[in-house]
């Protein structure tokens, strides 16, 4: 689903357990739900409880918009309108740049079903509905009943007796440990007797009464008060929306409230079938038809073909069914023919694309049908007004009438083969099928099929009776039943126009009951809402929940309003219903708008015990050593909370179904299922057959402790499987209250089933083991060689052992008064005895699995089919201790690990120090070892990332590598995933972990020791717990050194949003120092310089931090450090993340290896460096800038000593210290040696340092243009600037050539000289900078060049040179011809090959954010704008125009094939999408458009945290988190990629410093 629910450490970062603490000490559940564009999501079910906070935040898509929620929560101590919306208050908790954390919350304190919509803008974007769970009390201390506690039993109200006879009745569910009782309706009954057909839904059932004693509502109320107060029994009833009772008297007052004839016309086709129908069943009871072969008695095929015979030549011939919806075809000519002769007939203009068709009769009289004569008239047109003329277009007319006409017969020819069909397939079920009631010879009470329409008058032949239909005072009388439609869908009514079910035949009919019809809102039918209405408040003073009858086919609006009314009466109101829509998706729209509590689901339906087992799996509970959730977390889709039932009252009998020894074993599975659970009245007696919802007359027995078995009347624990039920119940509820969340379901055998339920936190476990009998023993074969089973863990008790035996009284026979059970059956139980006295187990032995792990080995004597047996299951003593002691440790990082936590003195003396105190003395460089570092990097020391097999390898040894995947496996508790398996294989993982902070020295040491003691007792536990207390002890360490790096950073990024604090991190994945020293050694005058040990040869040696260009590929060796990467990226990584010290370093090492005034591309330590790059040194001339003006007291740095390894181009390298100069003069170097002019030919020049490079490529060109002050440089064989990609491929034929020369002066390095230039003339203005003008020797004269004039050039040139008017005669143009883009700026000037001065790429915005002074406001908008058009894509910036002939976006490096532009990768810049760019162009947009309008602002304030948020989700989706280096066009993903490049990181962190 588009819901993102992969949060990884998104969640981490919001204090993944360091959540607020609610009133009572615990932490409080916060539940995040993402909102994305146009998400719908009605059918998905958010689940929630009273006290949990949800909050809404934006998803990606929405970031960055003007989003509303709305809700119909009330606001607190308001009552709840469905109607009422409100909006939500938006919190933004750091007030930051971006919408990562901005949310808005619901603090939910009331049950029910709440809907919340958004709006962007004014429109509506999505919505959905939250439900939240309501608190059940009960007792004299009304103390919690947690949903999971419920065992439920069900009682049919008519069978309860008198009302002064009920408790003893109810006691039985008592006694049997159930609390809560179910009744069925308790109104006034209709006619046939039927439990859900009621005469009156406002009086209570006159049978409770006696001759001399009226009972009334408020007796049954003061019983239900005190069956909650006194036994702790909560009491619930069924409603019925759906119908009545087809004798009760208010329904004969106020028909309009059924479907009849007058309100529903297009029922009249059906009805006049089913008096058919009804006279022909009359006939054949009468023998009338069996000369045709239909006697009264139907007994095989052969009858019911003669049935179908007879229909189809007597029946439907007479009814002329098809006429109700035809046209009166002589009628509808003689019209048309009227107006076609009329003098002035002129058509109404209508649609072409409409075609004659019909229009029913709204009052469904036969041929009363018409068509649209306008269209008549439109589509025959006669040629003339002649006689002749108008006569044919008659008979075309005709024509047209009679084949629709024959549409609509043909039509009802299918209607009335399925309306056979159907009947037919009734009259087998009800007459001739095994599993049916077989009801004999057709008679008037029992007809060949129901009736589906009330008839309230004499009978008369079918023709009479049809003229009634027209007649409203009679017609108004003929009501629709109700019944239920196989397969239909559950939100559409059958009943209403545009179904053809009571036509089609196609209803299961009730013929007691009427179906209601609410329309739409109660104006529709005042009285029939109001009925219901005071109905549901009756129920809702005296109940405490409803069960909604028949819940599928009642209208969801007519529910909604009932159910709001029901709990402004009773605001915890618990709704349980039983849905029948074969659908989960289906099923969620009723219980998300209903707010359902529980779905009711049947064990009966489960057609084996693997099946059994699996619902017991589906339908609650966590998986045992599921990882532990932070209180904090995103909202998850659920499934419905279920009311687990071993059998409903609708339901078969299973003793009948499956054999009277699977009821014990059946219902032990489904009370072990962690979810609410069930049963119904007369299951527990063992009663063999149904009891009869319709027909059962006779009465509950009552509760009497001394009866005895042969007593039908009374029941106690030697009745049935009463006695084990009691137990059962009452584990169930324990478990439920103790939070034994956790489910394992093991199919020992075909026959046996173990459900283990598991606590958490004490880790304690309850395994029940049940053979099952869903085959007689008596009569089936069971083998007597039961399985061992092995129980892990130490067995401290049998809590339970039953078995279903027989005893020798004589067997059931049914009596005549009470509702009895079979007396011959009962169970032996046996409660809270020790292994060695149980008789259904042999032996069990005490084994190893490992050296830490315990398991019981059971031999089973006596599980015969109909046993349990329920063990209590703890830890062996060992493991239970290192438990307690690991939760102890953990107490530290979450409340959570408190309960099970054991306090011991004796452990290592290294796990009484506090991790943070231990963690608190790093240093980045060293979280950088403990949480990154990739293969190569680690590959350095002699390591390498941790392999799983049959899977991967972590993408860093550090434990960001650890926390990518369990950051994807927690919240789907994915036990099973590789990553698992290999923590409960063996505990190489685990010692990798620690082992590799260990071998390293000082706090980074330490902080292995610590995760080495804790592992220590993780190694104690049972093995299929290591999972979760791994992830337990790392997101502890974890989190703390995030809190601890940040700490160490600006006040920018530990106020700033989650994802700033994320972005901050690629500061610490990217700046590292390995075993090698990356950078040239720094002057050893400077102070602050980091030292170490050299582990080797045990001297002193710099440590700087260097920075790695990207991970994997540029980390490690010669190939981590180059200069244009470094100072693109240095902004961002270390100057805006407060890291000023490692930046000086940085500055200052490159700043030594100046050479013929440049700085190297590839470092290579300074001894291997090449200078064959010509923006480097601006960028690092860029970056002095930002320093001086970022850091307190900056400006120190250009005195900073710099230790000159090549004071002159062609000296060797010198050791550092032996030339020192100021900063300021290294600076006064490089513009000097441009302003001369730089040509070198590169040392080594061959293919040893570049095998690709022709010959020429090898010389150096860079210089300054004295007319304009640009810097150019480079040749057609070489690439001096970012877009460096050299041809490679000998098929291709570009091997050699530069993809992207850009010779000439590129556009961003004229940018990049002006800032420095404006920036050095303020310096010097201010003497801070001791020089004011550079001086060259030209001619063999020195010359000045003041950098005022300097600045002036560039100033006045720029714009004239590199701007593309949009007016095609403007005249500063010298290349006209190329131009195929107005309004933009040009990516260079001067390039040997004009026409790439043209290409528009995303270059020139880096010239607008370090020099805007260049640009006019107006032309630099306007070009924004085509480049937002043309090259902004998902993630990055197209590195070239899509228009441009050469244009690719898709990079492939390992493709050699004959295109010369793509072959070997040729296009790497001249299409893919790069993704430093991007925070250029941002930046230039957020700087312009604050120039433009407010609106304009605005809107880009919009547009740049929509773009934002794309990265946020790379962020957070990429287990390398971090942001690649390039995607492929429109943000495909780019294997030949870095997964994490420093300069994309940096520079999106900088615009979120500009925001």
């Amino acid at each position: 689903m588009g819901n993102s629910f992969d949060f990884g450490v998104l969640l981490i970062l919001l204090k993944y357990f360091k959540s607020s603490r609610s009133q009572n000490g615990h932490s409080k559940q916060i539940r995040i739900l993402l909102l994305n564009e146009m998400e719908k999501l009605e059918k998905t079910l958010f689940r929630l409880e009273q006290g949990f906070e949800l909050q809404f935040r934006l998803g990606p898509t929405l970031q960055g918009k003007p989003v509303t929620v709305f809700t119909n929560y009330p606001f607190p101590g308001e009552t709840f309108n469905r109607e009422k919306f409100r909006s939500l208050e938006w919190e933004n908790p750091t007030e930051r740049e971006d919408d990562s954390d901005k949310y808005c919350k619901l603090n939910l304190q009331q049950s029910g079903s709440f809907q919340y919509y958004f709006l962007q803008g004014n429109e509506k974007s999505g919505g959905g509905y939250i439900v939240v769970d309501p608190i059940l009390r009960v007792g004299a201390d009304n103390h919690m009943l947690h949903l999971d506690c419920v065992t439920l039993q069900t009682f049919l109200a008519k069978c309860l007796g008198p009302f002064d006879e009920w408790e003893s009745r109810l006691r039985v569910a008592k006694e049997s440990g159930y609390n809560m009782i179910h009744f069925t309706p308790l109104q006034t009954l209709g006619l046939s007797r039927s439990c859900y057909s009621l005469a009156d839904q406002l009086e209570l059932n006159p049978d409770f009464s006696r001759p001399h004693k009226k009972y009334t509502w408020s007796d049954v109320g003061q019983l239900v008060e005190k069956l909650k107060r006194e036994w702790n029994v909560l009491c619930i009833t069924d409603v019925v929306y759906n119908h009545t009772a087809a004798n009760s008297k208010w329904i004969q007052e106020h028909p309009e409230c059924a479907y009849n004839l007058v309100n529903s016309p297009h029922l009249k086709p059906a009805w006049v079938l089913d008096r058919a129908l009804w006279h022909f069943s009359c006939d054949v009871a009468e023998g009338k038809y069996k000369n045709r072969g239909v006697p009264a008695l139907i007994e095989n095929d052969h009858h019911l073909n003669c049935i179908r015979k007879v229909i189809w030549e007597d029946i439907f011939p007479k009814l002329h069914l098809w006429e109700f919806f035809q046209v009166d075809v002589y009628k509808a000519v003689e019209k048309f023919r009227g107006l076609l002769t009329q003098e002035t007939w002129r058509v109404i203009k209508s649609d072409p694309k409409q075609h004659l068709k019909i229009i029913q009769d709204p009052e469904y009289r036969r041929f009363g049908c018409t068509v649209d004569m306008n269209i008549a008239l439109a589509t025959f047109i006669p040629h003339d007004n002649g006689p002749a003329a108008i006569e044919e277009c008659c008979n075309w007319f005709r024509k047209r009438i009679e084949e629709l006409n024959s549409e609509k017969h043909q039509l009802m020819n299918y209607h009335q083969e399925q309306a056979v069909n159907c009947l037919l397939g009734n009259v087998f079920y009800e007459r001739l099928a095994g599993h049916g009631p077989k009801l004999g010879p057709v008679t008037r009470k029992y007809p060949l099929v129901t009736r589906y329409f009330t008839f309230p008058f004499e009978e008369m032949p079918v023709s009479t009776e049809e003229t009634m239909i027209h007649l409203p005072n009679k017609a108004c009388f003929f009501m629709a039943h109700n019944g239920w439609v196989m397969g239909d869908d559950p939100l559409r009514n059958f009943a209403e126009p545009g179904s053809d079910v009571y036509l089609r035949r196609e209803l299961i009919c009730w013929g007691d009951s009427v179906k209601l019809r609410y329309g739409t809102k109660p104006e529709d039918c005042p009285y029939l809402w109001a009925h219901m209405r005071k109905y549901t408040e009756i129920i809702a003073t005296y109940f405490q929940g409803v069960r909604l009858d028949n819940c599928h086919s009642t209208p969801l609006h007519v529910a909604e309003y009932m159910l709001d009314a029901a709990r402004k009466l009773q605001p915890n109101l618990y709704v349980v219903a039983e849905l029948f829509t074969g659908s989960e998706d289906l099923d969620n729209i009723f219980v998300t708008r209903l707010g359902i509590s529980s779905l009711i689901r049947e064990a009966m339906s489960a057609y084996n015990s693997h099946e059994e087992g699996r619902l017991v799996y589906r339908y609650g509970g966590e998986p045992v050593g599921s990882f532990v959730q932070p209180c904090l977390r995103p909202l998850m889709p659920a499934i419905a909370h279920a009311l687990f039932m071993d059998i409903t009252h609708d339901n078969e009998c299973p003793i009948v179904h499956r054999s009277v020894y699977d009821a014990l074993p059946s219902t032990t599975i489904v009370s072990m299922a962690c979810c609410a659970s069930g049963s119904t009245r007369g299951y527990d007696e063992l009663v063999p057959h149904q009891i009869s919802v319709v027909s059962e007359e006779r009465f509950y027995t009552k509760w009497n402790p001394e009866a005895l078995p042969s007593n039908a009347g009374e029941v106690n624990f030697q009745s049935g499987i009463i006695a084990a039920r009691c137990a059962i119940n009452k584990l169930h509820q324990e478990l439920g209250a103790k939070g034994f969340i956790q489910v394992y379901v093991d199919q020992v055998d075909e026959d046996i089933v173990a459900v283990t339920r598991h606590s958490p936190s004490i880790h304690q476990s309850f395994v029940a083991v049940s053979r099952t009998a869903f085959r007689n023993p008596k009569t089936s074969f069971y083998s007597k060689d039961v399985p061992q089973m092995c129980i892990p863990g130490k067995i401290e008790e049998v809590v339970l052992e039953a078995r279903t035996i027989e005893r020798n009284i004589s067997p059931y026979r049914k009596d005549e008064n009470s509702i009895n059970g079979m007396p011959n059956i009962t169970v032996e139980i046996r409660e809270h005895i020790q292994l060695n006295e149980s008789r259904i187990v042999k032996q069990a032995g005490v084994t190893t699995k490992g050296p830490n792990e315990y398991i019981q080995e059971i031999e089973f004597e006596n599980l015969s089919p109909g046993s349990v047996i329920i063990f209590r299951v703890s830890l062996d003593p060992h493991a239970q201790v290192a438990v307690g002691i690991l939760r102890n440790h953990l107490t530290q990082f979450s409340a959570h690990f408190k309960a099970g936590s054991l306090a011991v003195d004796n452990s290592d003396p290294i796990l009484k120090i506090p991790f943070a105190s231990i963690a608190s003395k790093l240093t980045l460089a060293e979280i950088n070892q403990i949480l990154y570092r990739c293969e190569s990097e680690e590959q350095e020391d002699g390591g390498g990332c941790y392999d799983i097999p049959n899977w991967s390898s972590l993408k860093y040894a550090g434990l960001q590598g650890l926390m990518s995947v369990l950051a994807e496996i927690r919240p789907k508790n994915d036990l099973g995933h590789p990553f698992c398996d290999n923590l409960r294989s063996g505990d190489w993982m685990i010692d990798y972990v620690s082992g590799r902070l260990i071998s390293r020295s000082g706090t980074i040491a330490e902080v292995g020791k610590w995760l080495q003691a804790m592992f220590f007792y993780l190694k104690q536990i049972p093995r299929y717990l290591i999972p979760c207390y791994f992830d337990a002890i790392l997101i502890g360490a974890y989190t703390t050194l995030l809190d601890i790096a940040w700490k160490q950073m600006s006040s920018f990024v530990q106020t700033g949003s989650t994802f700033v604090k994320h972005l901050s991190l690629g500061s610490v994945q990217m700046c590292g120092v390995g075993k090698f020293p990356s950078l040239p050694l720094l002057s050893p005058s400077l102070t602050d310089v980091p030292y170490r040990l050299n582990e080797i040869t045990k001297e002193k040696e710099q440590c700087c931090v260097s920075l790695a260009a990207g991970l994997p590929h540029f980390s490690s060796g010669i190939f981590r450090c180059w200069g244009r990467d470094t100072f693109i990226a240095l902004r961002g990584l270390l100057l805006i993340t407060g890291r000023y010290l490692e930046a000086r370093n940085i500055i200052l090492a490159f700043a030594g290896t100046l050479r013929h005034g440049l700085i190297p591309n590839l470092l290579g330590e300074g001894t291997y460096a090449r200078y064959n790059c010509r923006d480097a040194v601006w960028w690092w001339l860029q970056c002095i800038q930002d320093y001086c003006k970022m850091v307190p007291n900056g400006l120190d740095i250009l005195k900073c000593p710099v230790s000159r390894m090549y004071p002159t181009d062609d000296s060797a390298p010198l050791p550092a210290g032996t030339l020192d100069q100021p900063l300021f003069d290294v600076i006064q170097e490089a513009m000097q040696r441009h302003m001369q002019g730089i040509q070198f030919r590169e040392r080594n020049a061959g293919p040893q340092i570049d095998r690709n490079m022709k010959d020429e490529g090898f010389t150096v060109i860079a210089g300054v243009n004295e007319e304009t002050g640009f810097v150019y440089g480079g040749n057609r064989f070489n690439c001096g600037t970012w877009m460096d990609k050299m041809g490679e491929s000998d098929r291709a034929r570009n091997r050699g050539i530069p993809a992207t020369p850009r010779d000439g002066s590129a556009v961003e390095i004229v940018g990049l000289c002006k800032s420095t230039v404006r920036w050095l003339l303020e310096l010097s203005k201010k003497n801070i900078f001791p020089y004011h003008e550079v001086r060259v020797k030209r001619h063999g004269k020195v010359v000045t060049v003041s950098y005022e004039e300097w600045n002036r050039k560039i100033q006045d040139n720029f714009e004239k040179r590199f701007h593309v008017s949009e007016d095609p005669s403007a005249s500063n143009e010298e290349h006209p011809n190329l131009v195929h883009k107005r309004g933009i700026y040009k990516d260079s000037y001067g390039a040997s090959s004009p026409w790439c001065d043209y290409q528009l790429r995303p270059n020139f915005t880096i010239a607008m954010v370090v020099a805007p002074e260049l640009f006019t406001a107006e032309k630099a908008w306007k070009a924004l704008e085509i480049a937002e058009k043309k090259l902004l894509g998902p993630l990055g910036m197209k590195t070239l125009d899509p228009d441009d002939m050469v244009y690719c976006g898709i990079y492939d490096n390992a493709l050699d094939n004959d295109n010369y532009n793509l072959a070997k990768g040729f296009n790497y810049h001249q299409g893919p999408e790069w993704l430093w760019p991007v925070g250029y162009f941002l930046r230039a947009k957020l700087y312009f458009s604050k120039l433009m309008d407010r609106e304009t602002n605005a809107r880009t304030i919009f547009l740049v945290k929509n773009v934002l948020s794309r990265h946020y989700v790379h962020l957070e989706r990429s287990p390398w988190k971090g942001l690649p280096e390039l995607t492929n066009e429109n943000g495909q993903y780019c294997p030949f990629s870095c997964e994490t490049q420093a300069w994309s990181i940096a520079t999106i962190l900088e615009t979120l410093y500009d925001l």
